[in-house]
């Protein structure tokens, strides 16, 4: 692929700017063939925690009117035994490959780490984000002390880059503040926005977790909005994340800062929506005479 397109988050380079977002195929390796396959630069693993996780009862996923999604998963996975299949996988591709992990305490942060790092991961996602698991992520991403103590005991521990996933609070400015302090190479922004769905007829929640996780357009402007305020007073390395469905999008979030971005739902819906990003930025670049994308970061702060 031509080297318009190419560039570099938290050291990995990459061919384009385009990686799936965590969560949106299971843990098995041939899942993973199904994103290589699709032109993503990037894999990124759905979230690992230390020991299995089975999740919530279905309902878990719900499509909404408005064209978002909504779920409520549970951070079901197959513990750290399921991390190595996939990394092996990707690096058999040739593709970089960045492992989510999660946690209820340092301690496990560290353990799963460690295991992707022994596995042969190109980087860590510590997910600090999660709406819909108690004391496994919002809580963590909104507490900018918290913050810096999970990404600061990670980063010691680890030679791979650590990427910090926040989501959406009152202090994710300070919050992305501090675990670069701590050692982050770059932020992943936003996770999915906690929210509701009731069935009219039934009177109940749709999810049976009553709330769960709003993704793909409703949220692009809140994430897009997110990222330029990060980019403003940090100037850091960002992966902007939220309701990315076309090139238009994802230029939007490279003029707010983004070197990158993660598409999910848009995936869920289109599986040509990559080579549809690719080819708009192409011709967005070749319109405006641009050599490489990098060039056009944080632009929209000029």
């Amino acid at each position: 692929m031509s080297g318009i397109l190419s560039t570099k988050i938290a050291g990995l380079a990459l061919e384009h700017p385009v990686l799936n977002a965590s969560g949106i195929l299971g843990s098995d390796p041939e899942h993973i063939d199904i994103l290589a396959s699709h032109g993503f630069s990037a894999i990124v693993t759905k979230t690992f925690t230390l020991n299995p996780r089975e999740g919530y009862n279905p309902p878990v996923l719900v499509e909404l009117r408005s064209g978002g999604f909504l779920n409520a998963i549970g951070l079901a996975n197959p513990g750290v035994q399921g991390i190595k299949p996939l990394v092996d996988r990707a690096r058999f591709l040739g593709k970089p490959i960045i492992v989510s992990i999660g946690g209820s305490s340092i301690e496990e942060f560290n353990r799963v780490a460690e295991v992707a790092e022994d596995s042969g991961a190109s980087a860590v996602e510590l997910n600090l984000s999660c709406p819909h698991v108690k004391g496994h992520g919002l809580e963590l991403g909104s507490d900018p002390t918290t913050v810096f103590l999970v990404t600061r005991e990670v980063s010691s521990i680890l030679k791979i880059p650590v990427i910090v996933k926040l989501g959406l609070s009152d202090r994710v400015v300070e919050s992305a503040g501090k675990a670069l302090e701590a050692g982050a190479r770059a932020l992943t922004l936003i996770n999915t926005i906690r929210a509701l769905a009731i069935d009219v007829y039934s009177f109940k929640p749709v999810l049976s977790n009553i709330h769960g996780g709003l993704s793909g357009p409703p949220i692009k402007p809140i994430a897009l909005r997110v990222v330029y305020d990060v980019y403003k007073e940090y100037k850091a390395e960002i992966i902007g994340c939220g309701g990315i469905s076309n090139w238009i999008d994802t230029a939007e979030f490279i003029l707010a800062g983004a070197r990158a971005v993660q598409v999910g739902s848009a995936f869920l819906k289109s599986r040509k929506v990559v080579h549809e990003i690719i080819e708009g930025i192409k011709s967005w670049l070749s319109v405006l005479g641009y050599s490489n994308i990098e060039e056009l970061v944080g632009r929209a702060h000029s």
